[in-house]
C-alpha cells in the first residue's frame, strides 16, 4: 500500500507509542499495538522495516496476522484478551513473530549504539491466495512500547502494482481510462452545444450535463495525479485526493439532479415545474448533500484502520445508498408520468443520441419561447406545459440559419371563415400537403401562380408620370412573401 511511517522522530530518544482504541486515544502506555494492513500477492509481497528504540525497553516484537477467523478477528478490539493472549494466537512456524532483539538473526538488529538499538530488516509473504495481513508491535510485561519505526510493503517490482495494496489494483488504469472517456464526452458535448445555440435549443438541462461532465474530468484528472504520485513513491498528496473526491460528489449531484429534472419532463414537456414538486426536489438534494458530507467527515474521522471497510460500508453510507434508491424509484414513476401525457417522447426516454433531426431529441420548443409560455395567461399546469411536438427544429436550413418563412407570414381570421394556423410554411385549402414517412411537412418552392387566380390588371401610368417601371414579381417566392386575407385570397406585397 506505501511507504508507511507512523510517529517518525528525529530526535536520539524515540518517542513512546500510546494506546489508541475506535473512538479515543489514552495518555498510557501500551503493551499491543496495531500499525497497519496490507493485501499481499502469492508471491510477490515483501515487507521491508526499520525500527529503533532504547536497550532499557528491550525486548520488542512485530506480529503478523493474516485475516483467518482464528487470528486476527479473535484479537482486535478484543479488550478481555491481554497481550501474551493475543500473542498465543500467533504460529511461530509460520515466522509469524520477529522478535527484535540481537539474539534473532532475521530481526537485522545492531547494538552498535550504546543506549539505541537499531533494527533493519525485511520479510517476505508466501500464500495459496491473496490474503489481508494486519502488523502489530507488542511488549508484554513491561512499561510499554517506546520505538520510531518505518515500513515498507510492496507487491512486486511494477509500477502499476509495487504499491498497491491487492485490493487497490487497476485503480490508476481504471482512471486514466475513464478521464479519455469523460474527457472525449465533455468535448462532444460541447460541439452539440455549439450546434443547440444556433438552434435556439440549448436548454437548461444541457447545460447541466455538460456541468457534470465537465466537473467529472476535473474529478479524474485529480485522481489520476494522486494515484500516479502514489505509483511513484508508496505516499502520493492526500490534498488532491479530497480535492478528487468532492469534484466526484459535486458532478454526482448535478446529474441526478438532471435525471430527475428530465424525468419530470422539464425543457422537454414543460417549461417549469410544479411549486410543490419544487419543495419536495429542494427538500431531497439538501437532505443528500448533507448526507454526503456526513460520509466524508465520517470516513476521515471514524473508519477503523484495523478493519476492512469502505466508503459506503458506515451508517452515513446506508442512508446515502438509501437515497440514490429514492431517487431511482422517483426518477422512474417521473418517466411514467411524463409519458403518459406525451407518447411521443418515449424514444428519447429509452435512447438518446442528439444528431440533426434526430427523432429521440428531447427539446422542440426553443429556449427563446420559454418565457412566453411561463407568461401565458392560462396559468396552473396548461401554462407550464409545451405543445405537443415530436421535434420543432425540422424545417430548419442549417445550424444557423432562421426560418424565413416564420418572420413573413401573417394571419388574418374573418368573421365567416375557420382560424387558419400558419406554422412554418404557407398552406392554402386545396390538395394535401405532403409528408415523408416521418409525418413531417415537406416544404418546396412550388409556383403557385397555376393554382392562384389571376391578379387584377396593373393600373397603366399616368403620362406625366416618369417613375421606374416595378420589377418583375418572381414565383418561385410567393410563399415567402404573401398576406392571407379572411376571403381566402393572396395578394402580392411590394419587396
Amino acid at each position: 500500500d506505501l511507504l508507511r511511517k507512523a510517529k517518525p522522530t528525529a530526535s536520539a530518544v524515540p518517542p513512546i507509542l500510546l494506546c489508541s482504541d475506535y473512538f479515543w486515544s489514552s495518555r498510557r502506555a501500551c503493551d499491543w499495538v496495531f500499525l497497519t494492513r496490507f493485501c499481499f500477492l502469492t508471491e510477490f509481497g515483501r515487507l521491508d522495516f526499520r525500527f529503533r528504540y532504547p536497550k532499557s525497553r528491550c525486548c520488542q516484537n512485530i506480529l503478523l496476522y493474516f485475516d483467518d477467523s482464528s487470528q486476527w478477528p479473535a484479537v482486535y478490539k478484543k479488550t478481555e484478551k491481554n497481550c501474551y493472549e493475543k500473542e498465543a494466537v500467533l504460529r511461530p512456524e509460520n515466522n509469524q513473530v520477529i522478535n527484535l532483539t540481537t539474539r534473532y538473526t532475521w530481526s537485522g538488529c545492531d547494538d552498535g549504539d550504546e543506549e539505541v538499538l537499531s533494527c533493519v530488516g525485511g520479510r517476505s509473504f508466501r500464500s495459496v491466495r491473496e490474503r489481508w495481513w494486519y502488523i502489530a508491535l507488542s511488549k508484554c510485561g513491561g512499561d510499554g512500547l517506546q520505538l520510531e519505526y518505518e515500513m515498507k510493503l510492496t507487491n512486486g517490482q511494477s509500477f502499476w502494482t509495487q504499491h498497491f495494496s491487492a485490493d487497490e489494483f487497476g485503480i490508476l488504469e481504471t482512471d486514466i481510462t475513464f478521464l479519455a472517456i469523460f474527457t472525449l464526452v465533455f468535448f462532444i458535448s460541447c460541439y452539440f452545444a455549439y450546434n443547440l445555440k444556433g438552434r435556439q435549443l440549448l436548454h437548461t438541462t444541457y447545460k447541466m450535463f455538460m456541468t457534470a461532465a465537465g466537473v467529472e474530468v476535473l474529478s479524474l484528472m485529480f485522481h489520476c495525479v494522486y494515484w500516479g504520485l502514489y505509483a511513484r513513491d508508496g505516499v502520493g498528496n492526500g490534498s488532491l485526493k479530497i480535492l478528487g473526491k468532492l469534484l466526484f460528489s459535486i458532478s454526482f449531484l448535478v446529474f441526478l439532479l438532471m435525471l430527475i429534472l428530465l424525468g419530470k419532463g422539464f425543457t422537454v414537456t414543460r417549461a417549469r415545474i410544479s411549486h410543490s414538486g419544487s419543495v419536495k426536489l429542494s427538500i431531497y438534494m439538501t437532505v443528500y448533500t448533507i448526507t454526503y458530507i456526513i460520509l466524508f467527515i465520517y470516513e476521515a474521522e471514524f473508519f477503523d484502520p484495523g478493519e476492512v471497510l469502505y466508503a459506503y460500508d458506515s451508517p452515513a453510507g446506508y442512508g446515502l445508498m438509501s437515497l440514490q434508491l429514492v431517487a431511482y424509484v422517483w426518477f422512474c414513476y417521473a418517466v411514467l408520468v411524463s409519458l403518459k401525457h406525451y407518447p411521443e417522447k418515449q424514444p428519447f426516454y429509452v435512447i438518446t443520441r442528439p444528431s440533426a433531426a434526430n427523432k429521440n431529441f428531447p427539446y422542440h420548443v426553443r429556449t427563446s419561447q420559454i418565457g412566453i409560455l411561463q407568461s401565458s395567461p392560462k396559468g396552473g399546469e396548461e401554462g407550464e406545459s409545451f405543445p405537443h411536438h415530436a421535434y420543432g427544429n425540422s424545417s430548419f436550413l442549417g445550424d444557423s440559419q432562421p426560418n424565413f418563412t416564420e418572420l413573413f407570414s401573417i394571419q388574418s381570421v374573418s368573421l365567416n371563415a375557420k382560424l387558419k394556423t400558419v406554422e412554418e410554411t404557407v398552406a392554402r385549402k386545396g390538395p394535401v400537403v405532403p409528408r415523408n414517412s416521418e409525418q413531417k411537412i415537406i416544404t418546396t418552392a412550388a409556383d403557385l401562380t397555376m393554382i392562384l387566380p389571376p391578379p387584377p390588371p396593373p393600373i397603366p401610368p399616368r403620362p406625366a408620370s416618369r417613375s421606374p417601371p416595378m420589377p418583375p414579381r418572381l414565383p418561385s417566392f410567393t410563399e415567402y412573401f404573401s398576406m392571407q386575407g379572411g376571403s381566402g385570397a393572396s395578394y402580392g406585397t411590394k419587396a
